[in-house]
């Protein structure tokens, strides 16, 4: 394995990037309103820019487990993941113009209180601690992943990262609140694309130009798009990509409280849906820039493959692998690259700390205790703290936790679509109900980590790889033959039919459920007999609107009618 060199430029670059994330929580802890309102410090007092807004939108759940894992993906499985971009296409005017238009007209420092508002109180606390746990998790690992990879293939000690990492972000964002947290987003995703954009830009010069890359993928069956199958057992194909993507998609964007939080921070709902459609160009640059340095990577090793060669243990490894054996001899790019993978981290954790600090002090804090105006900001500064220090002691933890990594990512996607599938219920039905919502929930989710977790699964099967051109002889085992049948067929069901499939149980379970067993609607047994449009998608808010202005109307003409007929007797 190759022993790398970090130089004083690395050093240097990593130093920068770190100071420089710390320096903005300051300044903003002493500038302005000095994050004295919980309006600052949770919603950057509602007057963010657009640009800031649409970059922390990509860079929230484009954690470094997404760049390590898209260029070894493209490498090992081929490029036609890239087909998921059309479905971030599909997905943002659904996004702007049916969900997030519900949640701007409310205001809400949470997403869950709209479920209460629309269903009852038991719904909004189980989505909420549905959520809460999830994030946890995943930041636990977004903090731990980076670390250990780059940890094997640059030197830098494990301990040392997550240290260096968990700390400056939860100070930062602790101090400075959502305005840092934004405005650090969008340094961490320059150097996000500066890490991507310098392996295309070195691999390219390396082999002779991208047309050599491409050439050599195609050649090697890695530019196969042809895969339109509707079989749902197969990893990846059109309508997996495009189907899986949009509710992937949809989950994170349209009804996430981490999103929706950002998406609060602008003065306008024009502005809101400026900066969704702007951070779609922004997500599919990046999405694909990053598949194609797994091809550059590939063409470099298309004759040596580093796992089968045993130069690395890991697929995830693969990209700082390429930086140290091939870049290191830049000074700086290196450093670059790492600080790019780092921010990745940075952004994801940060973004995590303000929005479950917001939901802790509304969801828990608030409900169950009154606390005076004064102090509000302190403990929900205490709170962003606190996520911090425990996504710490969560990723060093990991390291003895095994499956739980992968476990953990798997939770993650399975519980989005039935929590999109609750939103959709309340949004684009008067007749769906709480018992209805929760069970279909709580079911879905039963059933998409079943699905998820169940075993035994068939192996995935990657594209050959080659170790002809290897300086040392290496015998790469032949490929097993396994028969898929043998394998329960819920278990083969591609991961990317996860939250869709879950999506359809909350949707199909929830109305029956709501329609064989009736409950009294919020409004109801509030006494009011019609529910607040302003809960519902705007198509079906305008029918409700038009439904109400009609029976006023009616009413209105029946007094009329009643009174004319007083008058003449």
């Amino acid at each position: 394995m190759v022993q790398p060199v970090f130089g004083a430029w690395d050093y240097t670059i990593m130093a920068a990037t770190m100071v420089l994330s710390v320096a903005i929580g300051v300044y903003f802890r002493f500038s302005g309103g000095k994050q004295k309102t919980n309006e600052e410090y949770l919603l950057a007092d509602r007057n963010m820019s657009i640009l800031p807004v649409a970059v922390s939108l990509m860079a929230s759940f484009m954690s470094a487990i997404s760049l390590l894992g898209v260029s070894a993906e493209n490498y090992y499985y081929g490029m036609i993941f890239i087909v998921i971009n059309f479905s971030y296409g599909i997905a943002t005017p659904i996004c702007s113009h049916l969900y997030l238009p519900v949640f701007f007209g409310l205001q809400k420092t949470s997403t869950y209180e709209y479920l209460e508002l629309r269903f009852g109180p038991r719904i909004r606390m189980l989505a909420s601690l549905t959520y809460t746990l999830q994030m946890i998790l995943y930041n636990g690992i977004v903090l731990y992943a980076p670390a250990i990879v780059l940890e094997a293939v640059t030197g830098l000690d494990r301990v040392v990262s997550i240290l260096v990492v968990g700390l400056a972000c939860t100070f930062y964002s602790t101090l400075g609140g959502m305005k840092a947290v934004l405005f650090t987003d969008l340094l961490q995703s320059l150097l996000m694309f500066a890490a991507v954009f310098s392996i295309v830009i070195f691999a390219s010069i390396q082999l002779g130009g991208l047309g050599n890359i491409f050439a050599i993928a195609k050649e090697r069956a890695r530019l196969d798009f042809s895969n339109t199958s509707v079989n749902p057992t197969e990893r990846h194909t059109w309508w997996s990509l495009i189907v899986g993507g949009l509710f992937t998609y949809l989950s994170l964007y349209a009804v996430n409280h981490t999103q929706i939080q950002r998406l609060l921070t602008v003065s306008t709902l024009s502005r809101s849906q400026q900066c969704l459609w702007w951070s779609w160009p922004v997500l599919s640059v990046l999405s694909v820039v990053t598949s194609t340095s797994g091809l550059a990577i590939y063409a470099a090793y298309k004759d040596c493959d580093p796992v089968a060669s045993g130069k690395i243990t890991a697929i995830d490894q693969l990209m700082p692998f390429y930086v140290v054996d091939t870049m290191r001899s830049v000074p700086g790019l290196a450093g670059l690259f790492v600080a790019g993978i780092f921010s990745a981290s940075l952004s994801t954790v940060s973004a995590a700390c303000n929005a479950l600090a917001a939901v802790t002090l509304t969801d828990y804090v608030s409900r169950w205790c009154k606390i005076k105006e004064t102090y509000i900001s302190w403990l929900t500064k205490l709170a962003a703290c606190g996520y911090g220090l425990l996504f710490l002691a969560l990723a060093f933890l990991a390291e003895y936790l095994g499956g739980v990594l992968q476990a953990a990512l798997t939770i993650f996607g399975a519980v989005g679509g039935p929590l999109l599938g609750v939103f959709t219920l309340g949004m684009f039905t008067t007749f769906a109900t709480e018992l209805g919502v929760s069970v279909g929930l709580l079911s879905g989710m039963a059933f998409t980590l079943w699905m998820s977790f169940g075993g035994p699964r068939p192996p995935t099967v990657k594209l050959p790889v080659s170790v002809d051109g290897c300086a040392f002889n290496v015998t790469v085992p032949p490929p097993v033959t396994v028969d898929p049948n043998e394998y329960f067929y819920l278990y083969r069901i591609s991961y990317m039919w996860t939250s869709p499939i879950g999506f359809a149980w909350v949707v199909v379970v929830g109305c029956i459920i709501s329609l064989l067993y009736r409950q009294q609607q919020p409004w109801q047994r509030a006494g009011r007999p019609h529910p607040d449009p302003a809960l519902f998608t705007p198509p079906l808010a305008h029918i409700l609107r038009t439904r109400l202005r009609e029976k006023e109307s009616a009413q209105c003409e029946l007094l009329n009618k009643e009174d004319i007929r007083n008058r003449q007797s």
